[in-house]
C-alpha cells in the first residue's frame, strides 16, 4: 500500500483544535481518553440516552426520574458570603412548586441562567425531599423562545475526569460537520440485505440515538459501522498474506514417509481423529508449492507436540531442518525431553539451544545448524539469533504463538529459503477472534483429548474455609499425591490485598510439618526456580506454591490436585491453562477454585463456567463474551487488532461475511480490484499501515 492518505478524508485526521471549543487543553484530555483526531471522537458512541420528553405535573412527579419543566422563576434564596449553604431558586407552574438547588454556585451565574420573575425551561433529575419536588444543578436551562436549543433525547457518552457532557457533546457535533460522503465499498447486494445506510449517514444517526434499540450491537448503523471495521481488517490480512506469498514463495516438502512412518509404528498409542487430521492438514501443506503459514490449535494435553513432530519429520524426511521455537526455558528442555523420548526408537535425537552460556556444547550445536548435522533444534529467542544460521532451514514451529509477535514469526521464516511455519497455541481461541487476529493463518483445531484422560473435577470454595481445605491437601499428600497451589500475586499490595505467595508458602510449611513444600515464582533467580520445579518433578517436594509461572510449560504428568487461590482474580482462560497442569494422565484430578466473597457477577460467571466444562472451545468462547477481546490473549504484543466499533462476541456473524467481500475486493493477481476504494477502506480504518509493516517483513 502506498502511504499517501486518500485527500477526502484528510479532515478526518485533522486534530480535535480544529472543531469549535477545543482548545489545547481539553484537546489534551480528549486525547488521553478517546483520542487526538477527528475520527477519534467519531468512534467514541454513546453507551446510553437520556429522554428529556417527560413532562410531568409537579404535585405527582416520580422521585429520581429524568423530567422537564417549563416554570416561572419566584425568587432566589442566596447563602450568604462565607457559608456553605446552598444557592435555593424557587420556580413553579400551574402543577405545583420545583426547588431548584446550586452547591458551590459561583459568581451571578444562577442569577443570570434563572432570572427571578421570567419564565425558563430546566430539565434534569427530580427528587422528592419532604414532600417537595427538587433539582440540583440541572443539565439545561433554556429560555422558551430557544426551546429548540435542548435535545429531547440526548446521548450519553463514556466520560472522563475533566470532561463534560457538554464539551463532549459541542466537540463531537462539531466532528460530525465534517464528515463527507465517500464511495461505497460495500456491495449493493449486501447493502440492501442487511438495510444499511451510507458510512456518513450510518455515523451520524449512531450519534443521535431515539431509542434504546439504537444502542445495540445490532442496530443497522452500529452494525454497518463494525462490518467496516471487521472489512478493514479482513482486506489488510489478505493482501499481508499474498505480500508474504509473493515475497517469500514456498518450496514443495515431499517426504518419503518413512521416518513417519517408523514413529507411527513405535507409538504405545492411538492418534486421535484430531490428530490423525491435523497430521493430514500439515502434509497437504508441505507438499503443496505455496509456502505453508499454519495455525495449530489445542487445549493442554491434546497432542500439538507430536502432531508438529510428524511435520517436523516429514521436513527431514526431504533432507531440510526443522526448528521449535518456545518462549520460556523451561518449556524448550520439556520439549526436548518430550521429543527426543518419542525420536529414540528411531535411533535420532534432537539438539538444544539456549540463550545462556557460551560453552562448547552450545558453541558445537551452533556448528552444527550451520553444517546440516543437526536436523531438528529446539530453544529460545536464540534460535532467531543473528549468530545463528542454518544449512538449510525447511519447517519453523513456533509455540505459545501469543508470547510471541508476528516479527518474531517472520525472523524465524527468513532463517531459510521458503521455510513452512506452523505456530501452535495452547490459549484455545475462538473462532472470531482467531479470524480476526490470525486471518492469515490457515487453522487446525486439536478438540479431542488422548483416550484414557479423565475429566477434571473442577469445585469452588469461599476462602473462609480455608482450614478444610488445608485439613484435605495434608490428606490428599499422606496418600501419595502431588499438588499445585496457586497464588496471584508475589509481594502484598496494597491495590489488591491477596495472599502473597512467599506468606503462603510460609504458612503451608508450618501447617504441614515433614512435607517439602517447595516455592516459584518471577522474581527469584531462575537457579532458584528451577531447583524447585525439579523437587517437584522428582517428587521430593509434593506441593508447590507458585504464582501463574507454571500457566505454560510445566509439566509433571503425576500432579493431581491444583487449588487457585483468590480465583476471582483471574480471567477464564488464565483459569483454564492453570487447570491444564493436572488431569495428565489416568489418575483422576481435582482443582479447587478458592474464592473472596462476594462475587461480581462476572466472576460468578466465570467460576460457573469453569464448574461446568473442561473444553477449552467453549471456555474461550464464553472468555470473550465475558470479558471483551481486547484482554483474551492478555498481552500488547499477542498482534490481535484493537476493535473500535466491531465487538467480536456480538458480531461473529459479520466476520465470515467480511472475509467473503474482502476477498472478492482482491483480484486473481492478488492485487486491489479497485486500489482507491481499498486505500480509502484501508486509511479511513488505519489498516494501511499494518500493510505495508508486514508485507515489508
Amino acid at each position: 500500500m502506498h502511504p499517501k492518505r486518500p485527500t477526502e478524508i484528510f479532515g478526518l485526521f485533522a486534530t480535535t483544535t480544529v472543531l469549535p471549543g477545543v482548545g489545547p487543553k481539553l484537546a489534551g484530555i480528549l486525547e488521553k481518553r478517546i483520542g487526538a483526531h477527528v475520527i477519534d471522537l467519531l468512534r467514541h458512541l454513546p453507551v446510553g440516552l437520556i429522554d428529556r420528553r417527560a413532562r410531568p405535573s409537579l404535585d405527582h412527579v416520580v422521585d429520581g426520574s429524568i423530567a422537564t419543566f417549563e416554570v416561572l422563576v419566584v425568587k432566589h434564596d442566596r447563602p450568604p458570603p462565607g457559608t456553605r449553604r446552598p444557592w435555593r431558586v424557587i420556580a413553579e407552574n400551574e402543577t405545583g412548586r420545583l426547588e431548584i438547588i446550586f452547591f458551590h454556585a459561583r459568581d451571578d451565574y444562577v442569577a443570570r441562567a434563572l432570572p427571578a420573575g421570567e419564565r425558563r425551561i430546566v430539565s434534569g433529575r427530580v427528587e422528592i425531599r419532604q414532600g417537595r419536588a427538587q433539582m440540583a444543578h440541572p443539565d439545561h436551562i433554556v429560555d422558551p423562545d430557544n426551546s429548540a436549543e435542548m435535545p429531547l433525547i440526548e446521548p450519553v457518552y463514556p466520560l472522563t475526569a475533566g470532561l463534560t457532557p457538554k464539551m463532549l457533546r459541542r466537540a463531537i457535533e462539531g466532528a460530525l460537520t465534517r464528515l463527507p460522503n465517500l464511495r461505497e465499498w460495500i456491495p449493493q447486494t449486501v447493502m440492501s440485505e442487511r438495510n444499511w445506510p451510507d458510512y456518513a449517514t450510518a455515523m451520524r444517526d449512531a450519534h443521535h440515538p431515539q431509542t434504546a434499540d439504537d444502542l445495540l450491537p445490532q442496530a443497522p448503523t452500529r452494525s454497518r459501522l463494525a462490518f467496516d471495521e471487521l472489512l478493514a481488517n479482513q482486506l489488510a490480512l489478505a493482501l499481508v498474506r499474498h505480500a508474504a506469498a509473493e515475497a517469500m514463495p514456498g518450496r514443495r516438502f515431499a517426504g518419503t514417509g518413512a521416518l513417519t512412518a517408523t514413529l507411527l509404528n513405535s507409538l504405545p498409542f492411538t492418534l486421535t481423529g484430531a490428530q490423525q487430521r491435523a497430521i493430514k492438514e500439515i502434509r497437504a501443506d508441505q507438499q503443496a508449492g505455496s509456502r505453508m503459514l499454519r495455525m495449530l490449535q489445542g487445549d493442554v494435553g491434546s497432542g500439538k507436540t507430536l502432531v508438529a513432530l510428524f511435520a517436523m519429520l516429514h521436513a527431514v524426511e526431504t533432507g531440510v531442518q526443522a526448528a521449535l521455537l518456545a518462549p520460556t526455558e523451561i518449556l524448550a528442555r520439556q520439549h526436548h525431553a518430550t521429543i527426543n523420548a518419542f525420536l529414540a526408537p528411531l535411533g535420532m535425537e534432537a539438539r538444544l539451544l539456549l540463550g545462556q552460556g557460551r560453552g562448547g556444547a552450545r558453541k558445537a550445536v551452533i556448528n552444527e545448524l550451520a553444517d546440516g548435522t543437526a536436523q531438528i533444534v529446539i530453544g529460545t529467542h536464540a534460535l532467531i539469533s543473528e549468530g545463528v544460521s542454518y544449512h538449510d532451514l525447511g519447517l519453523a514451529v513456533v509455540d505459545e504463538q501469543h508470547r510471541f509477535g508476528v516479527r518474531q514469526r517472520i525472523l524465524l521464516g527468513q532463517k531459510g529459503r521458503g521455510v513452512d511455519v506452523i505456530v501452535m497455541t495452547a490459549t484455545p481461541i475462538p473462532r472470531s477472534l482467531a479470524m480476526t487476529a490470525y486471518g492469515d493463518l490457515n487453522q487446525s483445531r486439536l478438540d479431542e483429548k488422548p483416550a484414557g484422560r479423565l475429566p477434571i473435577d473442577t469445585r469452588a470454595l469461599p476462602l473462609d474455609r480455608l482450614g478444610d481445605v488445608v485439613s484435605r491437601l495434608r490428606a490428599a499428600l499422606a496418600g501419595g499425591r502431588r499438588a499445585y497451589w496457586i497464588c496471584p500475586l508475589v509481594e502484598e499490595s496494597e491495590k489488591l490485598d491477596v495472599a502473597a505467595a512467599e506468606d503462603r508458602h510460609a504458612a503451608l510449611a508450618q501447617a504441614l510439618p515433614g512435607i517439602d513444600v517447595a516455592l516459584a515464582h518471577g522474581k527469584m533467580k531462575a537457579a532458584e526456580r528451577d531447583d524447585a520445579m525439579q523437587r517437584f518433578r522428582s517428587g521430593a517436594a509434593p506441593l508447590l506454591v507458585a504464582t501463574t509461572v507454571v500457566e505454560v510449560g510445566v509439566d509433571v504428568p503425576e500432579a493431581s490436585v491444583i487449588i487457585i487461590e483468590h480465583a476471582e482474580r483471574f480471567g477464564l482462560a488464565q483459569l483454564h491453562q492453570l487447570r491444564g497442569r493436572v488431569g495428565r494422565s489416568d489418575t483422576a484430578s481435582s482443582c479447587l477454585l478458592l474464592y473472596q466473597g462476594p462475587l461480581s457477577e462476572t466472576a460468578t460467571a466465570r467460576l460457573d463456567v469453569m464448574r461446568e466444562t473442561n473444553d477449552g472451545f467453549v471456555i474461550a468462547e464464553r472468555d470473550l463474551e465475558l470479558r471483551g477481546p481486547g484482554e483474551f490473549l492478555g498481552q500488547r504484543q499477542s498482534g490481535v487488532p484493537e476493535f473500535i466499533l466491531a465487538d467480536l462476541a456480538a458480531h461473529q456473524d459479520l466476520l465470515a461475511l467480511a472475509r467473503d467481500v474482502a476477498r472478492g475486493m482482491i483480484g486473481p493477481d492478488n492485487q486491489p480490484v479497485d486500489r482507491a476504494q481499498c486505500d480509502l477502506l484501508l486509511s479511513l480504518f488505519e489498516r494501511d499501515s499494518a500493510v505495508r509493516f508486514l508485507a515489508s517483513g
